[in-house]
């Protein structure tokens, strides 16, 4: 009977460590993907520029000094009455106002929100060639920043420098969730034209891949929520510490109460 119950112990601890990886492994299911979800996954993604995104716009052309009017120099000053420094026309940046809008030299006011870069610069360059012959406009989102907090080794906010980047480049830069991290419920929060809107994302599901929060936005927040356990551990740390805190408070009640007590029975002595 001894050796049946040792058996049936052993069962349960073999099911048990075969069920933890399903809770670890990333993109579980790859082989089952439907031909619509995989055809998802080969999308091309641009970043579009939203308003409060901070712009670099460059033009030149094979005459440079045609470009000047277009490449506004930033000044800064190191004081009153002395002279102006000039840096780089590279870090001059256009703010999107509320409306979409950016004002350029010579071309005006321009509507840019909704845009990606390339369209943006494409628009531009047909505008400028009434003025600059084969023109070419580099275009980049200087703000363009991902937070991720939570559950990760290092919470962090990044700036990024390519044209894209996904929720596993982002949690690669804070260095991957812990082993307290509940990957199945990872909460992306984003500000969508104003309007704040969020998704669950799990990370053990190859459906990842498909889906339409993949690739992220500027200025989303990445959120790894802890896993049941260390929920359960925060909350048992909790009632612990208001355990011992009640009774040190009880303990100081009783001794004061008792040194009151000595005090009052050796005057009553005396």
């Amino acid at each position: 009977m001894k050796y049946c119950w040792l058996f049936f112990v052993l069962i349960i601890m073999a099911a048990s460590s075969c069920s933890v990886p399903k809770d670890v492994t990333y993109l579980q299911g790859l082989d089952s993907l439907t031909p619509e979800q995989k055809e998802m996954m080969n999308r091309s993604y641009e970043s579009r520029i939203c308003p409060d995104d901070q712009l670099s716009i460059t033009v030149t052309a094979s005459d440079p000094t045609v470009t000047t009017p277009f490449n506004p120099p930033v000044y800064s000053y190191a004081g009153a009455g002395e002279q102006a420094t000039i840096s780089s026309p590279a870090m001059y940046t256009y703010l999107v106002d509320a409306d979409g809008y950016i004002n350029f030299p010579v071309l005006g006011r321009l509507k840019v929100a909704g845009l990606t870069k390339q369209e943006l610069a494409g628009m531009m360059q047909e505008k400028l060639k009434s003025y600059v012959e084969e023109p070419l406009v580099n275009i980049q989102i200087t703000n363009f920043r991902v937070t991720v907090l939570g559950e990760v080794n290092r919470p962090t906010v990044f700036t990024v420098k390519s044209d894209r980047i996904s929720i596993l480049d982002a949690l690669g830069f804070a260095g991957d969730v812990t082993i307290n991290a509940d990957r199945k419920n990872i909460l992306l929060i984003r500000d969508n034209n104003g309007k704040k809107e969020y998704a669950h994302l799990d990370l053990t599901s190859a459906e990842l891949l498909a889906s339409p929060y993949f690739y992220l936005q500027q200025n989303d927040v990445v959120y790894v929520e802890p896993n049941d356990a260390k929920k359960r551990n925060s909350r048992y740390s909790q009632a612990q510490s208001f355990n011992v805190s009640l009774f040190s408070a009880a303990l100081s009640a009783i001794s004061i109460i008792t040194s009151m007590v000595i005090t009052i029975v050796n005057l009553k002595k005396n």
